[in-house]
């Protein structure tokens, strides 16, 4: 029950009670209490409270007093039952449809859609935060038990719907949220939503957080009005940047030459990478080596939206990472036994990068060698420990790179 509701029927309760104890205090009688007359003012009170319980079935009709007295015992009569009515079908409802009923008279919440690896990331960071927000997580397709984890363990309302459909939208009280994060697995349907919100709540004009699975879209995306609104991101974009920031800068400056970086595994963290290194690391890099199974057509695709390679040397070699004859091309073209060449393992096949890292690493051990995971993984980063191998993981790199912003 909300607490709007909670302060309403208290009042109604109290202004009950005083019309029927002030009924009975100027002397009016119940038909079958005469001997209420001659009773004092507790007893009065205490069949006043009885009202909310049985109304006026056990006593009888008011009699005799003044006229108004009777009045208002007679509003006492009627109110106070249906009052007590009302409070037990708003329970009853509550237990029925929990969730639905805590949405009434929300305020300054936090909607996400999804129920995802991505809206787990963020409530954990939320929490750790100490942010004080109500949580509503939206999903039109729930999982039982990832249902109850979410509620139990970061206090989320957990709602099923379509967030592009109206009704719901206006169930979730948008006008009154403080922030939406549109985190599920359809890019169009999230552009529709976000869409629809901001029609519907412009004072959440960028307050509006996207994630959009597909780089190429969400570069399209960036020349809408809508993208002016709201914020847009994608998970590999957002690690990749994190990763070259926190992992590789440094690096780069630390050494004298320019540095050699191979990208084993071009899907959009490895094009994340890339394109971040030609932003801001052109002048620390002399060559760039890519291995993907399918890298001729991403190179393509990447050209197609960012230009590459202008003041360093690019390779690209089409073939499976793990694949020898791979590693031995690409050796006839880099000498990754001079100096501290960089090595990234990211394809979204992990047990194929930590295989391919620690013959890379046993092959060259002059290579900082980075091997990538979608979440943490306590056994890549004991194997990293034991053989000098970096483990990076999709999941932390998003956590530490989060826009502050997102959670205030």
């Amino acid at each position: 029950m909300s607490e709007t509701k909670l302060n309403w029927r208290w009042w109604a309760a109290a202004t009950l009670f005083i019309f029927g104890f002030a009924g009975l205090y100027t002397g009016v009688g119940l038909s079958e209490r005469p001997e209420l007359e001659s009773a004092g003012w507790l007893t009065r009170a205490y069949y006043a409270l009885g009202f909310f319980v049985v109304g006026g079935l056990d006593v009888g009709t008011p009699k005799g007093g003044p006229w108004w007295g009777q009045t208002l015992l007679w509003i006492a009569y009627f109110g106070a039952p249906l009052l007590t009515a009302s409070a037990v079908i708003d329970a009853v409802v509550q237990v029925l449809t929990p969730d639905r009923s805590r949405l009434r008279g929300i305020a300054n919440h936090t909607i996400i859609y999804g129920s995802g690896r991505l809206t787990t990331s963020y409530l954990r960071l939320l929490k750790r935060s100490g942010t004080a927000t109500q949580v509503v997580v939206v999903d039109s397709n729930w999982d039982p038990v990832r249902e109850q984890e979410l509620a139990q363990k970061f206090d989320a309302i957990t709602v099923v719907g379509n967030l592009t459909h109206r009704y719901l939208l206006q169930q979730l009280r948008l006008t009154r949220a403080h922030r939406v994060l549109l985190l599920g697995d359809n890019d169009f349907q999230a552009f529709e939503a976000a869409t629809r919100i901001l029609e519907i709540a412009p004072s959440l004009t960028n307050k509006v957080v996207l994630h959009c699975h597909n780089l190429r879209f969400s570069r399209a995306a960036q020349s809408t009005a809508l993208s002016k609104k709201c914020e847009i991101f994608n998970t590999y974009n957002m690690a990749a940047k994190g990763f070259v920031h926190s992992n590789l800068m440094e690096h780069f400056k630390r050494t004298t030459a320019r540095d050699a970086v191979v990208i084993a595994g071009f899907g959009r963290f490895g094009q994340s990478v890339l394109e971040e290194l030609q932003n801001i690391a052109t002048q620390d890099i002399a060559h760039v080596a890519v291995i993907d199974i399918d890298a001729k057509r991403r190179i393509m695709v990447a050209e197609e939206q960012q230009r590459i390679g202008t003041t360093y040397q690019r390779s690209i070699f089409q073939g499976d990472i793990s694949h020898p004859l791979v590693w031995g091309s690409l050796a006839e073209k880099i000498d990754l036994s001079i100096a501290e060449p960089t090595v990234i393992l990211g394809t979204g096949k992990e047990q194929d990068n930590l295989r391919t890292a620690l013959w890379v690493k046993q092959r060259y051990p002059n290579a900082r060698v980075f091997t990538r995971t979608n979440d943490i993984s306590e056994f890549a980063l004991a194997v990293g420990r034991e053989h000098d191998l970096r483990s990076i993981s999709i999941t932390q790199l998003v956590e530490d790179h989060v826009p502050p912003r997102w959670l205030n």
